[in-house]
């Protein structure tokens, strides 16, 4: 079995909404890394030197990778990453080889196509 490697950097606030949608298309499982900071084409606006940026989470994800685009889509859709600026982004990544997911593949053994079909 084939996996790839989803980084969605989302608003913390949509965190949960982006795990539970994830999951619905298919993720397994999620890594949540906190509190992280980002900068995007244009820089945010200062108030007396304090940051007004929001927080963003760092969501991992190994999928399965004949479900990592429509994981990825409903990510992107759900995170609203094209409809504003600084909403985040996520990015696909191809797995050379991953350890630690035997509980991954039972679980989506009867789900996924083999390479054998």
């Amino acid at each position: 079995m084939k996996f790839k490697l989803i980084l969605a950097f989302v608003d913390d606030q949509k965190t949960t909404l982006v795990l539970d949608s994830a999951r619905a298309a298919g993720a397994t499982g999620a890594t949540v890394i906190n509190n992280a900071r980002g900068e995007g084409v244009h820089r945010k606006k200062t108030f007396f030197g304090l940051n007004l940026e929001a927080q963003r989470d760092v969501l991992l994800f190994v999928v399965e990778s004949h479900l990592a685009k429509p994981i990825l889509n409903t990510i992107s859709a759900v995170a609203e990453f094209d409809q504003e600026e600084g909403q985040g982004i996520a990015v696909l990544l191809d797995v050379e080889e991953a350890v630690g997911v035997a509980h991954q593949i039972q679980a989506l053994i009867h789900k996924v196509p083999t390479d054998e079909e």
